[in-house]
Parts: C-alpha cells; structure tokens; sequence
C-alpha cells in the first residue's frame, strides 16, 4: 500500500488527548487519505471543525462502543494504523469494575483482534505512568527510565486495567495478519498530562473556589513529579507513528513501551496545581491540612467503612489510600528513550505551556464560580 493511501484509525477521539493526536495528524503527517475517528459519542461539531484544516485528508466518524467487535473490524477494514487512547479514567474507585475491565481490557483485545483479521500494520497503545506505579510502599523513582528496577504491586482497579491492556498490546507485537505481513505494536506511557481542557484541573480549581479560592494542599512539597503537556504527549504519538511507518525505525521501536515526559520542572501535583492557578489569584495551602500519617489512617477508615457498605449502598470515598500514596511519592521518568528511538523531542517549553494552560483556566473560571454558586 502507497503512503497516499494510509488510513489511520484513532480512538478516543472526542478525549482531551485524543482530538490533540488528530489535530497534529492532520497539520503535521503527510500521507493519510483518510482519518477515522472512533468514539462512543461524537462530540457535535468535532468532524465539521476537522474538516476544516483536514485539506485533501478526509475525515470520518466511527461512533459506537468500544466492545463492538463488528464496528471495530469495520473501522480498522483498510486501515495501515490505529491509534487507542480510549479508555476509562478512574483514580477514585467511582467506576465499577466490570465497566472498567471490559472498556479498558476487553476493548483493547477486540481492538487488537480486528487489527489482526484486517491487515492493520501499525498499534500505538496509549498507557498511562500509572502502570509503573508508585508502588503501596511509596518506594520513590528519581529520573527513572524503562530499564529502572522496581518492586511494583498494584491496587487501583484503573492502573491493573491499563496494565493489563498494555500486555496485551506488547504481546500482539509480530503477530502475522491475514495478508502475510506482522503487527507491529509499541506503547506510550504518559505522566500525568496537562493543558487545556484537563479535567482534573477543572476539579481542583472548583475545590478551590469552594475554599474561598485557596486551594487544598493533599500533596508534601518534596513529592516530585513530573506532569507532560497534553501537545507534547500528542507530538510522542507522532513521533511513535513516523518511526512505525518507517522500516528501519519499524524494528527498533516495534515491541516496546516508552515514558513520555517533558521539560516541565519537576513539582509535586499540589504545587503544579498552583503554578497554573496562582496567576489567577489561587493561593495554596501551606501544608496539609492533617498530617500524612493521619491522613493514610483516615483513608483506611473510609475504605473499611465502604467495604462494610456494599452489600447495602454504594459509597466512594473522597481518598483513599493508593491516591494518597500516589501523590506523596517522589516519581519521575525521563523521554530519553523516545527521542533516541523514535525523534521525539518536545516543541512546547514549560513556560509556553503554562500560559496556554492557565489562558484555558481563565477562559472558563466565571463559568465554574456561577456553577459552583448555583449549586
């Protein structure tokens, strides 16, 4: 197949990161005839606003839900690459799991499974920092990469899931397809992905409307992570497209998961929240507002009480001990890797992407203050 007839198939299309991949795809990539887009409910607009800046490359729409094993091999029917980042986030225990594994595992082994019976060549998996930990311990990583050791046992329901999702990828890697060629996978692991339209910043600035515009400290200053701009995050998945459509870069990149990160400075989650809020008049708690040691005991407490309330009423506690241990563990990976398999380097610098980040917050902060004050 001529390059002038690639077809690429992107899922999650309608998601924060998702829309950002084809955006790129679309400026950046030279050779896509078409663009499909796979979602389970088409954002209105979305493909008219695609088309737009699409030029010669036309765009359509896949609606449906990811466990549709017939839409799923009609949307990869003569696609060369898909890219997946459909998935359920889940970080405090709201989802049911059986949802959870049958969106995030089963869907991705449906996927995998039509990509394999239409002669799809290229799988990029988007993972999540989350399949690497932290660990219950809290055992801390500083400047980690692919080949640092660590003793990881998971908890969250979310993080086993996109684990298990992403095995299941790797372990598709050389399959043969249908028409005598092999499937070759490789997987990107995001740290926590920022910029706008991130939910969790929406979630944090409304809490801190909520405090009198002073937001809640739930992680020490020492606990260093490093966040990624979503635009740097969609350039990794370029990256990782032009290095699986060549075949030198093919060979070397096929099989194999990577770390993407940025310049951001390292920061723990509680201060990254005030770097892009403060400019809009956020202050910060000093500390927290129960020591740490109090805080994992009170955690233990709610989950035992909601263990206790199962059989009879449905109750998610606001923290638990897996989130808190999270936060609180120094844990950054390095994108070394990636730029010397696949050219990634990253375009928006920490300060760029700060600004574009608190310019969104701003953009919406009168929307959240009426809401929260209606409500």
């Amino acid at each position: 197949m001529s390059p002038a007839s690639d077809v690429c198939l992107v899922t999650g299309a309608s998601g924060f990161l998702g829309e950002r991949i084809i955006r790129l795809l679309l400026e950046e990539e030279q050779g896509f005839m078409e663009i499909r887009l796979f979602d389970k409910h088409a954002r209105p607009g979305l493909v008219q606003s695609l088309e737009a800046s699409a030029n010669q490359t036309k765009v359509s729409m896949f609606e449906g839900d990811i466990r549709d094993s017939e839409l799923l091999h009609r949307a990869c029917r003569g696609a060369s690459l898909v890219i997946h980042t459909a998935s359920i986030i889940d970080v405090s225990g709201t989802v049911d799991y059986s949802e959870l594994h049958g969106v995030n595992v089963k869907g991705t082994q449906l996927l995998l499974e039509a990509c394999i019976q239409e002669n799809v060549a290229s799988f990029i998996y988007t993972s999540s920092i989350e399949v690497a930990g932290p660990n219950p311990q809290g055992d801390p990583v500083i400047n980690g990469n692919e080949d640092t050791p660590y003793p990881s046992r998971l908890k969250f329901p979310y993080s086993k899931t996109k684990q298990e999702a992403e095995q299941l990828s790797l372990r598709a890697h050389g399959e043969a397809l249908r028409n005598g060629g092999r499937l070759a996978t490789c997987v990107l692991r995001p740290m926590y992905i920022y910029g706008e339209g991130c939910r969790f910043l929406l979630f944090h600035m409304g809490n801190g409307i909520r405090n009198g515009d002073v937001l809640l400290r739930m992680s020490r200053r020492e606990a260093y992570v490093n966040p990624v701009y979503v635009g740097n995050v969609a350039l990794a998945h370029l990256s990782a497209t032009r290095a699986l459509r060549d075949p030198q870069r093919r060979l070397a990149v096929g099989g194999n998961f990577y770390f993407v990160s940025d310049d951001t400075p390292p920061i723990s989650y509680s201060d990254f929240n005030h770097a892009v809020l403060s400019p809009l008049g956020f202050r910060i708690q000093e500390r927290p507002f129960l020591p740490f040691p109090l805080l994992f005991f009170l955690s233990f407490l709610l989950e035992v009480l909601q263990t206790m309330l199962r059989p009879f009423l449905r109750f998610n506690p606001p923290l638990n001990r897996q989130l808190l241990t999270m936060v609180n563990t120094p844990f950054t990976f390095s994108y070394r890797k990636a730029q010397r398999d696949m050219g990634y380097t990253p375009q928006y610098g920490w300060e760029e992407s700060r600004k574009r980040t608190t310019d969104w917050l701003a953009s919406v902060l009168p929307g959240e203050r009426e809401r929260i004050k209606t409500h």
